[in-house]
Parts: structure tokens; C-alpha cells; sequence
């Protein structure tokens, strides 16, 4: 316990030089001025090894365009259809750190998982759509009742349902709800199981290619607030804290990078999924806002307290939950 002290004020200083540097910078550039006590801290810092929860084609995959592959320490991706995925390899000890949206790290919290919130992801609410098929009869949501509805449990698919249906003076109890992974709801879409899809990302163009229609976006439905999060045993490891850091600097740094080069990001992307690189141009062309990476703010807290409110009056939480336990600002000062 005393070498892990004692080293903290080293790696704030490896950090300060690091930052000075700018993300990407090489360790044997920092090494000339440092003292002994630093050198060992950077040092530690690079024999640690981060795990990290990711999609494919996901953030992870363009370091190199966004000039910040070069990281002073040891990573390991790991590929994951979704965020709540991302939240059970959390709480099993499986990963450091990953991405979602703000929905799985509530039912995470509910069941006492181990993890924080420590960074938003501001983004994009028109890749989530109502989706039904080209020759539907259905126009407006409140033809729901007694219909096939597809969608993601505990996703902001699930959410935007619920969200539709009170709007409409519906409940669950109202429709047919058909609770499928993307993939499998795709093909049920496909082969006319379902009378509706609530569903997100580029299975939506897919989808749209093959007829199917936009019946709503989720503009007006969704805050746009993804998080990222962190296991907290990897929150109180002095190196995986400031490894955690650092990869926050560069996934800022990659989204700047996609939002100012919309093509090279939709041509690598679509070789990445095998598809046509004009679906992620089409999510450029149509998206509600561009994706920025921001620190911890208390509009963020409120927003995902609003969601927990309603997963909470629909029955799908035990008890009502308070959010702000879930939150760690202790990453501010990277973003």
C-alpha cells in the first residue's frame, strides 16, 4: 500500500508531461528530464494492461487516422454486440472499461454491480428509429395495440417503446412485445414476424434498403447521452485510473477526427461491416448531432435519472433508483 502512495504524486506528473506532449506521445520522449521516481511511474503505467470493452468498427478502430495508435501501455480489445454485454463483462471482472448507452448502467446498478459512469458520450438519436415494413398499414404509434413489436431489452430501444406507448395512452400489457438481439430481429423483420421494429445503428439501413419505412426517429424521445464506464476495481487502481484517462484523451480525439472526415471514416467503416460505405454516409447525412466526448455534468445525472424513473413505473426495476451513486467525476480533469 505504501509503493502505491508514494508513486502518486509521480504519475500525476507523468500525466502533466504527457499531457504537455499530447496524446500519442512516446514514453522515451518523456524520459530524458525525469526523475528517477517519475521514470518508474511511467514505467509502471506501460507494463499495465487496460481492458476494453468494444463494437466492432467501434471508436477503437481508428486510432491510427485520429494519430493517437501510439499508447504507453498494454490494451486488449474485446468485441461486443451491446452495451448491456459490456455491462455483465464489467461486473464479472472481465473488462476495465467500455461504452453503451445510458440504459444498461441502471439495471446494473439495481442489481449492486461493481461500476461508475465516468465519461458521456454526446451523439447521434436518428440512428434509432421505428422501423416498419414498406407495405404497412400502420402510420402513427398509437396503432400499436395488439401488434408484433420488436425491440432490445434493456436498450434505448426498450426505453423508446416505452416512451411511445405512454404517449399514446399504451402499456406493454397493450401489444405483442417480441424482445430480440439485432441480428435475430432483422431477419424476423425480414420474413414479416414483426408489425413494427424499435431498433438502432446500421441495421437500420440495412433494414431501409430492403423497403422497410421510418415510422419516427428517436429526436424528441432520447437525451443523445451515451456514457462510458468503468469497473470500480479498475476506478481504484492508481495505473488503470490514469490508463482509463489517457484512452478517454484519445477517444475524444477520434470523434473529432470522424466528425471532420465524414468519407475516409464511412469508406473504413464499411469495409470493416462488408457493406456499402454510402449506409454510414447516410448516418452522417442524418444525424442529430455530431458525437463529442465530454466529462460528467450534472444535465447527464438528470437525464438518466428521467430514464430509470420510467423503467421504474413500467415494473421493469425492483424499486425506484437513485442514479447519483452510479456516477464517478474523478475522470473530469482528462476532458
Amino acid at each position: 500500500m505504501d509503493s502505491i502512495i508514494s508513486k502518486g504524486d509521480a504519475r500525476r506528473q507523468f500525466l502533466r508531461h504527457s499531457a504537455k506532449l499530447g496524446a500519442g506521445a512516446g514514453l522515451a520522449a518523456l524520459f530524458g528530464s525525469w526523475s528517477n521516481a517519475t521514470r518508474a511511474a511511467a514505467t509502471q503505467l506501460r507494463d499495465t494492461t487496460l481492458r476494453v470493452g468494444t463494437y466492432k468498427g467501434g471508436d477503437s478502430s481508428y486510432f491510427s487516422e485520429a494519430g493517437v495508435a501510439n499508447i504507453p501501455y498494454k490494451t486488449v480489445l474485446a468485441e461486443f454486440a451491446a452495451g448491456n454485454l459490456i455491462v455483465e463483462a464489467l461486473a464479472a471482472d472481465s473488462l476495465d472499461f467500455g461504452s453503451m448507452s445510458e440504459i444498461p448502467p441502471i439495471f446494473a446498478a439495481a442489481s449492486g454491480a461493481p461500476m461508475k459512469v465516468i465519461a458521456v458520450l454526446r451523439g447521434d438519436v436518428n440512428n434509432q428509429v421505428v422501423l416498419v415494413p414498406k407495405d404497412s398499414p400502420i402510420t402513427d404509434p398509437a396503432q400499436f395495440k395488439g401488434k408484433r413489436i420488436g425491440y432490445a431489452r434493456s436498450t434505448t430501444s426498450h426505453y423508446f417503446l416505452l416512451q411511445m406507448l405512454k404517449e399514446n395512452g399504451l402499456s406493454f400489457k397493450d401489444i405483442q412485445p417480441v424482445a430480440l438481439p439485432p441480428q435475430d430481429a432483422l431477419a424476423a423483420f425480414k420474413s414479416g414476424q414483426l408489425d413494427a421494429w424499435v431498433i438502432y445503428g446500421l441495421v437500420v439501413e440495412l433494414a431501409k434498403n430492403q423497403g422497410a419505412r421510418v415510422l419516427r426517429t428517436a429526436d424528441g424521445y432520447l437525451s443523445g447521452n451515451y456514457v462510458i464506464s468503468a469497473s470500480n476495481k479498475a476506478i481504484a487502481d492508481p495505473l488503470k485510473h490514469a490508463a482509463i484517462g489517457d484512452y478517454l484523451q484519445r477517444l475524444a480525439k477520434v470523434y473529432d477526427w470522424i466528425n471532420r472526415n465524414p468519407k475516409p471514416w464511412a469508406t473504413k467503416s464499411g469495409q470493416i461491416a462488408g457493406v456499402p460505405s454510402q449506409l454510414f454516409l447516410n448516418q452522417v447525412s442524418q444525424r442529430s448531432q455530431p458525437y463529442k466526448l465530454v466529462a460528467v455534468d450534472d444535465a447527464a445525472i438528470r437525464s438518466q435519472q428521467q430514464v430509470a424513473d420510467v423503467f421504474a413505473d413500467a415494473g421493469l426495476l425492483s424499486r425506484r433508483l437513485d442514479v447519483r451513486p452510479l456516477w464517478d467525476r474523478s475522470f473530469a480533469s482528462y476532458l
